[in-house]
This record gives structure tokens, sequence and C-alpha cells, in this order.
């Protein structure tokens, strides 16, 4: 049976402080959770119901393990999670100074096993089956895994919902010019680009969100979804419709999250063939949700939470 969602990317393990506003040199206590955007976004979708599985490495030690043991704890499938001997599963760390300050710390050196997926290992018949591929930026910032996405984006054809997550992390990349030309081979084959505002200015070379999402468009997109922080998101599609949804209210705890949650949710509501603003509106719901709790895996919510979030008019 074809998958909802197969996501394929960054995988690690977040150690979250549990203590907040305070300097990382003075945190006691910290949190373990899965982390890494593409198994936080299969986890999202995973929780609304969705059948979904990860393409991913993690290294052959204790915290591999645990990995393996969350996903599956999540409901989401492992079979394409696979070790790397001799390089460490990535641990990230992050500060907690709430609204809007998160400083993250990645530990993926020498190199990051998710940057270890070699083309030769994908399942390109369940790729071109399922029903949304999701792939990342970061995921094209290193050999072998840039060859492998831009292969599976290949092989996949449009065919269905490819989504081209341009997650711009500028510690993965030497400077957004290196980046481009990758970003827009993905660009090419994807049918849908979702991104924040520093992400599709590298993408298209500008912030403005409209003229952003026409670029988007223009590149090979036929959805063009821009984040806009506290001013919402805003989306495009290449047939004319438009939805501009503010963001749903929310006292932020940690809103490193957010943006899997929506990314999550927008994979939900795509394949129920809701309506574009209904689709916004939801996946904002969700990333609020997630803002408002302290980790990302462990905090995506349900669809009776999403509902309730809606119903309410703020999370609460």
């Amino acid at each position: 049976m074809a998958y909802d969602l197969i996501t394929m990317g960054r995988i690690g393990v977040d150690l979250y402080p549990l203590q907040t506003g305070v300097p990382l040199a003075q945190v006691s206590s910290f949190g373990k959770f899965l982390g890494g955007s593409a198994a936080n976004v299969a986890v999202a979708a995973a929780r609304l119901g969705r059948r979904t599985a990860v393409i991913t490495r993690t290294g052959d030690d204790p915290f591999g393990t645990y990995l393996h043991e969350a996903l599956r704890d999540f409901g989401v499938d492992d079979r394409w999670v696979t070790p790397v001997p001799g390089l460490p599963t990535p641990v990230t760390f992050c500060e907690i100074f709430p609204p809007d300050d998160f400083p993250l710390y990645f530990y993926r050196r020498p190199k990051a096993p998710d940057l270890e997926i070699h083309p030769r290992e994908l399942d390109l018949d369940a790729i071109a089956a399922a029903r949304i591929l999701w792939v990342t930026g970061t995921g094209l910032s290193e050999e072998p895994s840039r060859t492998a996405t831009l292969a599976a984006l290949a092989h996949r054809a449009r065919a269905g919902i490819t989504v081209f997550d341009l997650d711009w992390r500028p510690v993965f990349w030497a400077d957004p010019d290196t980046a481009r030309p990758f970003y827009a081979e993905a660009l090419r084959h994807a049918t849908v680009a979702v991104g924040n505002l520093d992400e599709v200015e590298v993408a298209t070379g500008t912030r403005e969100p409209h003229a952003a999402a026409r670029a988007l468009l223009a590149a090979g997109a036929e959805l063009a979804v821009v984040k806009q922080g506290p001013k919402g998101v805003l989306a495009v599609s290449r047939t004319g419709e438009t939805a501009e949804v503010p963001p749903l209210p929310v006292t932020v705890l940690n809103g490193l999250g957010a943006g899997d949650a929506f990314g999550g949710s927008l994979c939900h509501g795509l394949l129920a063939g809701h309506d574009l603003e209904t689709v916004m509106r939801h996946a904002n719901a969700a990333g609020a949700i997630v803002a408002s709790r302290l980790e990302c895996s462990s905090a995506m919510p349900t669809p009776a939470e999403v509902a309730a979030a809606l119903d309410a008019g703020a999370v609460r």
C-alpha cells in the first residue's frame, strides 16, 4: 500500500534545556527528543492520521537506536533508516529565550549520517508511489545526499505532490550562491515549495512575499507557500488561487518545531483536498500549538487539538 508521505533528510537527537531564559552554559538539565526536519514532518503527519515513512541515516550507536524506537513509537515507518558505521548520530542543542530567540547548536561532525544517503539505496518504486514526497534544502548541501535527493525528485517526475522544503541552514553551506543552483534544480521537479522569508530569499533573491511566491512558481512549483512569521502565511497557486492567513495567537515557549508541524499539517490538508485557505489555517494552528510547547516531535498535535485551537481562535 502506498505511503501518504515519505520524507527524506535530516534526523537527530534534540537536547532541549528544561530551563527557559537561561544561557546554555548555565543549563543544568535537558530533555531528549527525536529531532530533524524530515523526521518531525513525518511525525506531524502521522499524528494527523497519515501513513508516513522517512528516508535517512543515523549513527550505529545508542542514539541511533533511540531514534528508531522513537520513530516507531510515533507511528512512522523506519525501514529506510539505516546506520552509518563510524559516524555519530547528530545531536542538536538549543537555547530558549521566548518569544522569538532560539539559537541552535548543531553537532554534525565530521559528517552527519543523514548526508550519507546514496542513490543506489533508494526504493524508487516506493518514492514514485507515495502520495507526497518531501525533500529538504539541507539534503542538497553535501554528497552523496545531494545526488540522492535530486535522483528521487527526477524519478518521481512531478507525479502526485512533491514538496521542496527550502530549509535554509547557513551553517551547512559556504554561502547562498553555493546553494542557489541546487535549489533551482530541485524546484524544477517540485510541485510545492515551502519556506520562510530567509529561505525564499536564498531561492529567489527577494524577500518580498508576493514577488518570492511568483518567482517560485516561475521556477517550476505549482504552489508556493511563504511563511512570514508574525504576519502569517501567504500561499499562491499557479492556477491563481491565493490565501493569506494571519497567525493564530499563541504564547510562544519554543518556536523551533512550529515549521515542521506546519509542514505535516500542510501535507495532511493537501491530501484531504481542502481549499487553500483551509489548508493554511489548519497548518498555522498546528504550528502555533507546537510553538506553545517545549519539545518538537512529541508536541505534534492531533486533529482534535488543531480543531480546538481553531474553534477557540487561539492556542490556550
